[in-house]
């Protein structure tokens, strides 16, 4: 127990954070992270390597904002998911709603480490260099493997269009 008290004290910040860039709600993230926490406390038999224990964390992190994303999906009726400022075009709001969709899609289906990179730099804005640390591998690893997941996500992104 104290043992993971001290992972809870030392990357609670970070956690936080990474979950407040997915998310843009201070409240919401803070419930995230404790979630996270809770899960990942209840799965600590699951932590192969301690040196990629931030990488772990950040992993359930995703997958309990994503796990909440969904349920909120579900939850919404559709006279409120319909309430639309007058000001706003209702048919670029479905475009860019559905193109958020369908990046999600195809940002989920990308094969690891490609995912996990790109999600950690773009969402959760870490830079490459904390990314290469929190792998264990050199900078330049994290910077190909970003520009690869770029490139395997545009590619689906475009396959989709056309």
């Amino acid at each position: 127990m104290a043992d993971f008290e001290k992972i809870f004290q030392e990357y609670k910040g970070f956690v936080f954070k990474f979950l407040f860039k997915l998310c843009r709600d201070e409240a919401l993230a803070e419930e995230l992270t404790q979630e996270a926490f809770f899960r990942a406390y209840m799965n600590m038999n699951t932590l192969r390597d301690e040196s990629k224990i931030s990488v772990w964390l950040c992993q359930i992190a995703k997958n309990t904002y994503f796990a909440w994303y969904n349920a909120q999906k579900k939850h919404l009726k559709l006279e409120e998911s319909m309430e639309l400022k007058e000001s706003v075009d209702v048919e670029q709001q479905f475009i860019d709603k559905e193109l958020t969709e369908k990046a999600l899609n195809c940002l989920h289906n990308l094969d690891e480490p490609y995912k996990e990179v790109f999600m950690l730099a773009v969402l959760g804005q870490v830079s490459l260099k904390d990314i290469s640390k929190m792998f264990g591998k050199s900078e330049s690893w994290a910077r190909v493997t970003f520009y690869r997941a770029k490139q395997k996500l545009t590619e689906r992104m475009n396959e989709i269009y056309e």
